[in-house]
């Protein structure tokens, strides 16, 4: 089971969950959306996350799920 789940269709590039990121495990992919967003996808490992939430908590779009 993953710790960090991104809905990539929701996502409108707006960076706060990598800037966000204390581990700097997200990045935006260099792949589009089918709304034209870069979208943000987690770079891992898994293990190096913490389940902290904030990506999901900075989220304006709620478009990230943590399971612990």
């Amino acid at each position: 089971m993953k710790k960090v789940e991104i809905n990539k269709e929701k996502c409108k590039s707006c960076s706060y969950c990598v800037e966000f990121c204390p581990r700097k495990l997200i990045s935006l992919s260099s792949n589009i959306n089918s709304r034209g967003f870069f979208y943000a996808e987690f770079i891992g490992p898994e293990e190096k996350c913490t389940s902290c939430s904030l990506c999901a908590i900075m989220c304006p779009e709620v478009a990230i799920e943590i399971s612990k």
